[in-house]
């Protein structure tokens, strides 16, 4: 499904936003293997995270290209794992907080049950052998996270990370890919303010983010909002909605500049947003 959401979010970006009922079928058709309805396969867009909607003409849209980016639902999410790899290693903390409009909505934490747990990953995190013993499992923790990031988009410092173990662990247990669009900080952070670094560690520090318990879930969830934040004040004015911030983000030097205003026009980056 994976070829299916980059398909329909290159076309909704070709097309406005917007496409039509054939247009839509025709993409869906092309890059899935499934036998299900074009109707079927959009419930399965949207319970996957997938910001899809259908207008009342038929047509279809993407929600994030339509909505103000301080408007916008954002899951920030961090997790720790006992190994690097989502095949051999698993999730055993999971920290999020979900903010609407620039307001923070609702918090998600939770140990992972797990039997295995090597020395240095409790020397990285503090998280003992016994934190984890009566957790829930793995199935009903990320059955959570799942209810929990609804269409959000996912948020994480070191996104690439975070949302590909997630996404393989989702698949082993079989609740679906992760098809939320997706934000990192790091990329935000690069390109919206000037730092020496861009580790979470290091931006604690240097943008004097309190009460941060470095390698632990819920608390670098709290920071790398915090940076996203940050990001938000010096965001060039061309970026308005969700979209065009997902775009920024990953935008290269020479995209930037062609955004960039010609001299006579406005040039001054607006603190665009409210203290979260």
């Amino acid at each position: 499904m994976r070829k299916v959401y980059d398909a329909l979010t290159n076309a909704f970006r070709k097309h406005g936003g917007e496409i039509s009922a054939a247009h839509y079928e025709e993409t869906v058709a092309r890059h899935t293997t499934l036998f299900e309805e074009p109707e079927t396969i959009f419930l399965l867009l949207q319970a996957s995270g997938y910001p899809i909607g259908q207008t009342k003409r038929g047509t279809y849209r993407l929600e994030t290209y339509f909505t103000p980016y301080l408007k916008q639902c954002y899951c920030v999410v961090d997790i720790e794992t006992n190994g690097s790899k989502p095949g051999s290693s698993q999730v055993i903390e999971i920290g999020a907080v979900k903010v609407c409009g620039g307001v923070i909505v609702d918090r998600f934490e939770t140990f992972v049950e797990c039997a295995f747990l090597p020395e240095y990953i409790t020397k990285i995190t503090s998280i003992e052998p016994d934190d984890l013993v009566g957790a829930p499992t793995q199935k009903e923790a990320l059955a959570r996270l799942r209810e929990f990031l609804d269409d959000a988009v996912f948020v994480a410092h070191n996104a690439t990370f975070d949302f590909s173990f997630l996404d393989a662990s989702f698949n082993r247990f079989g609740l679906g890919d992760i098809a939320n669009l997706r934000l990192c900080t790091i990329e935000l952070a690069k390109r919206t303010f000037e730092s020496e670094r861009y580790g979470l560690a290091y931006l604690n520090e240097f943008l004097g983010i309190t009460a941060a318990t470095h390698h632990r879930a819920y608390s670098d969830a709290l920071s790398a909002l915090r940076v996203m934040e940050k990001s938000f004040e010096t965001l060039p004015q061309h970026v308005k909605t969700t979209d065009d911030l997902l775009q920024f983000a990953v935008s290269s030097i020479k995209e930037r500049k062609a955004k960039v205003p010609k001299e006579g026009e406005n040039q001054l980056f607006g603190s665009l947003a409210p203290k979260i």
